[in-house]
């Protein structure tokens, strides 16, 4: 029978991380499901959680007046969703909804702040692959930003 280690251990977003390290990691996580068109997290709410997604894809969303809500990024298998938990002061900065049925691992992101704070090395990598999240997802948001301000002066 695979472990959350072992499972974790297949995950791209943990390359390179230790064993020891991964055995922590895995101590806070768990397995999760969203069925399509579920809100997974919500702007502004209480942000304890992140999502490595192993199946489907869910839209990463900011709310624009007068058009809606409009997909920053799409994460999809692999990708990591969620990095307000990381950060003070712990809210959500966008929605997120499943596109379709997503399967992913949840992780309690206090348990993983406790135990950063405990084990730097373990905080180290931790902020250096959530670095590389927030650099995706602003990258994107300028993308959308861009795409946004065009369709506004077309009108």
């Amino acid at each position: 029978m695979r472990t959350m280690r072992d499972i974790l251990r297949e995950q791209e977003f943990f390359a390179g991380i230790s064993d020891a390290h991964l055995d922590v990691i895995a101590g806070c996580a768990s397995n999760a499901r969203f069925d399509a068109g579920t809100v997974i997290l919500r702007e502004g709410e209480s942000a304890d959680t992140f999502w490595l997604i192993t199946h489907g894809q869910a839209a990463l969303e900011v709310f624009v007046p007068g058009r809606g809500p409009v997909v920053v990024q799409t994460i999809e298998s692999g990708e990591a969703l969620g990095w307000s938990w990381l950060f003070p002061p712990h809210r959500w900065r966008y929605d997120a909804r499943a596109v379709d049925l997503v399967r992913a691992i949840a992780f309690d992101g206090r348990c993983l702040r406790e135990k950063a704070d405990a084990d730097h090395d373990l905080g180290y990598e931790l902020m250096r692959r959530f670095a590389a999240v927030v650099i995706d997802v602003l990258a994107a948001s300028r993308l959308q930003l861009v795409d946004v301000y065009s369709h506004a002066g077309s009108r």
